[in-house]
């Protein structure tokens, strides 16, 4: 999960494996796969930083356990 937050300033965790598409209005629009959308206040180059080091971890969980 990654953390992004509200314009409102109010944090939250998102499954990044859900996010379809993003796009910057200027706000951030994420829609999601269940076609929700969310506006956070991160730059989608935050939120893709965000997903890599998130699969990083992922990834080397993975091979620490193999």
């Amino acid at each position: 999960m990654i953390e992004v937050t509200r314009l409102n300033g109010e944090k939250f965790w998102l499954n990044p494996n859900l996010i379809e598409t993003m796009e910057a209005t200027p706000d951030t629009v994420i829609k999601l796969t269940n076609d929700k959308k969310l506006i956070v206040s991160e730059s989608p180059s935050d939120i893709i930083s965000k997903i890599i080091e998130y699969n990083r971890k992922i990834f080397l969980e993975k091979t620490r356990t193999s």
